[in-house]
């Protein structure tokens, strides 16, 4: 045999490359789903990734709100190093704090081309891509979608919309397919899901997929596909029964996406993984945590994470491993055969093993930094070891014993404190971002 005949003949043995489905969740509280103990939730989509893969019991976002953790989830890298981005861009695109700010006033709030997005990564190895839902990393054209490898896009610009007439608060329009404004009619999460479908339809056999599907629900305003004529939703608030509807109809969705994927015989071959992107507000539950979104405490920053690959991950196991979004990523790309882009290296780790119980889990140091208005929220964990910095003020907590951290034994651990302090700083000036360079402040 010559070697061209040996390499076309271990090419034709390879197994092609996994498809991807990336299901995120907007403001899903920890203990918002069947399969994490809810007891007035019926998920039976979500829970079935549950009985077919993998259930994380330490899974973090890497930031309490939506912008930040999507940056880190999309790059595999700590959202600090591209800066700007350490909290929800607000409506209309606006900086909520001074660092942002500065990017909105010089056109730069929003995620740059210069960052390589999971999408690019797979896109130039011959995926197809889409990007179904909530983008919430810039208004503008140049940091939409389209510019960060995805080859289609049909979702709404920031934050949230009204699930109907698809206006933020203020009235603008912010649905898009692919670039231009777009006024279809029906109940947004069953937008998402159908044109999900759609595109898993529209699929060429042959050829790989990454389709990312980033639910609005269950993040405000508080509509169900019941509430068509209301005119008034609450945008704010506790409203727990809406909450539940919202995610109860967003779980439909769900289901149909995995029914499409069985249909075209492909779920063999195809990694599925759902999510949260933080913690849940008021209505949501993030028991026995403390604290919610927008807070380092663990009740903000704990997610619900699944992850579901036939022959790959052991059904219906649990798995201890820290993981943050950004090891995702990389475990993702890691199994799609890709590496990352030269000058973004991942800070993401392939946990492959650890997550299919191949090999225990991996000790960690993994940190946590949120700026919104004046606000300053930091946390770093090392093993059972969370340090919390609010707004300057240092509590410590041992999560093996106190989850909910209820306990501060600071003063009786002041090694502890100081190790994981001096990490924190530490970790701080390594992420520190090249665009802020010029920052005044």
């Amino acid at each position: 045999m010559t070697r061209r005949q040996f390499l076309a003949s271990a090419l034709a043995q390879a197994p092609p490359p996994p498809n991807i489905v990336l299901i995120l969740a907007d403001d899903l509280g920890s203990a918002d789903t069947g399969c994490y103990g809810s007891k007035d939730l019926r998920t039976p989509a979500i829970d079935s990734l549950a009985r077919d893969g993998v259930r994380f019991r330490n899974a973090y976002a890497n930031a309490p709100e939506c912008t930040p953790s999507r940056c880190a989830l999309l790059t595999g890298r700590y959202q600090q190093r591209v800066g700007g981005l350490e909290c929800a861009i607000g409506l209309g695109n606006v900086g909520r704090y001074d660092e942002a700010e500065w990017l909105q006033k010089r056109g730069e709030l929003g995620l740059p081309e210069s960052e390589w997005t999971l999408a690019r990564l797979l896109k130039r190895t011959g995926y197809d891509t889409a990007l179904i839902g909530k983008w919430h990393l810039g208004y503008l054209d140049k940091h939409s979608p389209l510019r960060h490898g995805f080859d289609e896009f049909f979702g709404i610009l920031g934050g949230g919309a009204d699930y109907f007439k698809f206006t933020e608060q203020d009235g603008a329009m912010v649905l898009r397919h692919n670039g231009k404004p777009v006024t279809p009619s029906g109940y947004l999460t069953d937008q998402f899901g159908d044109r999900a479908v759609k595109w898993l339809r529209s699929r060429p056999k042959a050829k790989p997929f990454f389709l990312y599907v980033p639910f609005n629900a269950p993040h405000n305003p508080f509509q169900t596909r019941e509430d068509a004529r209301r005119n008034d939703p609450p945008w704010n608030g506790a409203h727990r029964a809406a909450y539940l509807k919202m995610t109860e109809q967003m779980d439909e969705q769900i289901g149909a996406i995995l029914r499409q994927i069985d249909a075209m015989g492909v779920r063999d071959r195809t990694i599925v993984l759902f999510l949260s992107d933080n913690g849940a507000p008021a209505g949501g539950s993030n028991a026995p945590y403390r604290g919610s979104k927008s807070q380092v405490w663990e009740g903000g920053i704990r997610m619900p994470l699944l992850a579901r690959w036939p022959g790959h991950l052991p059904a219906g196991s649990n798995c201890e491993q820290v993981t943050l979004m950004m090891d995702i990523t990389a475990t993702l790309a890691a199994a799609a055969g890709v590496s990352a882009a030269p000058g973004r290296p991942f800070d993401g780790i392939d946990l492959i093993k650890e997550w299919s119980g191949q090999r225990p889990p991996r000790p960690r140091d993994v940190f946590w930094r949120y700026k919104r208005s004046e606000n300053r929220r930091k946390a770093a964990r090392d093993g059972d070891w969370k340090l919390v910095v609010e707004n300057g003020v240092e509590s410590l907590h041992n999560l093996a014993g106190d989850p909910g951290e209820k306990e501060n034994v600071l003063e009786a651990n002041p090694g502890v404190a100081g190790r994981l302090r001096t990490a924190l700083a530490r970790w701080e000036a390594e992420v520190a971002a090249p665009r802020l360079r010029e920052f005044p402040g």
